[in-house]
């Protein structure tokens, strides 16, 4: 995946996560549990950023260095 592409996704990952968090419709409502309803959005956050960063850290998982001749 190319840079312009991994900044795009990375951009794509935090305003779903965004839009989520201020969602008035989640998993664990906040009105019907109170504190506890503030999990589901923490652990959005949480996995959106450790995807930004695995995005913007340049790593592509599915390659491997070329051998050593």
């Amino acid at each position: 995946m190319s840079n312009g592409r991994r900044v795009v996704a990375a951009v794509l990952v935090a305003i779903g996560a965004l839009v989520y968090g201020v969602s008035p419709i989640d998993v664990i409502p906040e009105l019907i549990t109170g504190p506890l309803g503030f999990a589901d959005d923490l652990a959005v956050l949480a996995g959106a950023g450790f995807a930004i960063w695995k995005l913007l850290s340049g790593r592509n998982p599915g390659t491997a260095p070329p051998p050593a001749a």
